[in-house]
């Protein structure tokens, strides 16, 4: 038990690891990589759509027919997550800005970080958390389902932390913070993977409601947050770069899913 423990940790913290793949664009000068920002912010969008309608909701689905309830109950949830971070947003806005009417002039010449930068590390904790409980619940089963899904979850999870890591320096974080933000919010992964392995079968009743949650966090922030900001850009070649990379984004998630479907 202790083996298999071990290897589970091991594995998750790799998965965890994942979320370092932003450094790659440490090489750029940050006048390049602001050029490219736009793109990226619609990658992001797309692996978010992506992460939401093709993963996790069908991930819930299928959760909800293997515990007998019906698909208006994950419905319900997707609504839910939607309005909790609406809610969470709107609270986020209303500090920052009472926050820089007490501050006055001095607090306008800090860079503003966007509350859906907040949005999304909250959001991506959750979905963190249950990759983290899907490797426990593997590790349980046999070690090489264990390896075999822990490489599946840290392949599938390239694309999102690449867009999460975009999304982060687009919300205003330098690229240092995005990265330390980024790992922090993979960790989660390491506290559903312990969890899930003394505790699975009590955290079985709440998986179906986190999947919906967090899938509707993910449409809230690519729907109300994302799209909005890329509709700034009016420019017709910038109109089609965006559109690419948002279905480049929806297509990865598509193909990562597809390929390492059980």
């Amino acid at each position: 038990m202790a083996y298999e423990f071990g290897l589970m940790l091991l594995g998750v913290f790799t998965v965890s690891l994942v979320s370092f793949v932003g450094i790659l664009t440490f090489p750029l000068k940050q006048s390049v990589l602001n050029d490219w920002l736009f793109a990226l912010t619609a990658f992001a969008a797309g692996t978010l759509l992506g992460a939401a309608f093709l993963d996790l909701l069908p991930e819930a689905l299928e959760s909800a027919e293997g515990a007998g309830t019906g698909a208006i109950a994950v419905f319900a949830y997707v609504l839910t997550g939607l309005l909790v971070f609406y809610s969470i947003e709107r609270f986020i806005l209303w500090h920052h800005h009472h926050h820089r009417e007490l501050k006055g002039e001095e607090g306008r010449h800090h860079k503003e970080v966007h509350a859906f930068t907040y949005l999304n590390l909250i959001g991506d904790g959750v979905h963190n958390f249950l990759d983290g409980t899907i490797i426990a619940a593997s590790f349980l089963t046999s070690v090489p389902l264990g390896i075999a899904t822990t490489v599946a979850i840290a392949m599938h999870e390239i694309p999102q932390e690449i867009g999460d890591f975009a999304l982060l320096i687009y919300g205003g974080l330098t690229r240092v913070r995005a990265l330390l933000f980024n790992f922090l919010s993979a960790l989660a992964a390491v506290v559903g993977a312990v969890a899930g392995y003394f505790y699975l079968n009590s955290l079985a009743g709440a998986t179906l409601f986190l999947l919906a949650f967090a899938s509707g966090g993910f449409i809230y922030i690519a729907s109300t947050d994302l799209i909005p900001e890329l509709h700034k850009e009016t420019g017709l070649w910038k109109s089609v770069t965006q559109f690419f990379f948002m279905i480049a984004g929806i297509v990865l998630i598509f193909a990562i899913s597809t390929v390492f479907a059980e």
